[in-house]
């Protein structure tokens, strides 16, 4: 008993270990990010006409936007590419053209490489906030409040969200009509099942998805009359993390 206590504290300390390690990740995009390009924003401006601080308007403004998003998107890693992206984007963008205003032209002709490594850069650092959350995938994640994404395989963009209170399938991450999203609440879920594809069925879905068929695990998921077949590399992984949160939701 002792033992089975011991490994249970272990598996929490580290479930709080990798929420402490993705929110340091997670902070840096939404807030390091704009405050670096604000000191060289600042920079640039000490060294030009007093006019030139207008343009800390726009890391200011990405700031605040940051930290408004921040707590709202905290637990949604959904959102942590998109937004590491835009502000890379528009860090690289404005670092490179603002030195125009004190009379410095040459950063300007890198401002679409510096767009794109600032792009990049954001996208890497989301991607870095991904693994450490997610990998290796743990049961105890269930009682995190993290909202879970996991891939459908043989369709590149459509995901699954394990949210704290709902499930949700989408055709890509963007989605947003009806049919090409489909939400159930965890107490709507009447059952999971573990199955095997050969990679010969034709699978078809309540929404506009379209997968190719491949062989290797699945999901077999009922709710609210619909009955899906999720094939995903983690299939065992999703349905004990169903299950967890069904009993908690």
């Amino acid at each position: 008993m002792l033992a089975v206590r011991m490994c249970l504290a272990l598996h929490v300390t580290e479930v709080e270990l990798r929420h402490r390690r993705v929110q340091r990740v997670v902070g840096i995009v939404y807030v390091g990010i704009p405050v670096v390009l604000l000191a060289i924003v600042a920079w640039v401006s000490s060294r030009g006409p007093a006019a030139a601080w207008i343009g800390c308007v726009v890391p200011v403004a990405m700031l605040g936007l940051g930290l408004f998003l921040l707590p709202k998107h905290r637990y949604l890693p959904r959102w942590w590419a998109g937004v590491g992206g835009m502000f890379g984007a528009l860090t690289g963008l404005v670092a490179s053209l603002y030195p125009l205003v004190i009379g410095v032209w040459w950063p300007a002709i890198l401002a679409l490489p510096a767009a794109i490594v600032g792009l990049l850069i954001g996208l890497l650092l989301a991607r870095r906030a991904n693994l450490a959350l997610l990998v290796p995938v743990v049961p105890e994640l269930a009682e995190s409040p993290y909202e879970l994404v996991f891939q459908l395989r043989g369709t590149p963009l459509a995901t699954v969200l394990l949210g704290a209170d709902s499930v949700e399938i989408r055709s890509s991450p963007t989605a947003r009509g009806e049919e090409q999203i489909r939400r159930y609440p965890l107490s709507a879920i009447t059952g999971t099942f573990d199955a095997t594809l050969s990679g010969a069925e034709r699978l078809k879905f309540p929404i506009a998805l379209t997968v190719v068929g491949t062989p290797g695990p699945a999901v077999i998921l009922q709710a609210s009359g619909d009955d899906w077949v999720l094939p995903t590399n983690q299939a065992a992984i999703l349905i004990e993390l169903l299950d967890r949160r069904r009993t908690t939701a």
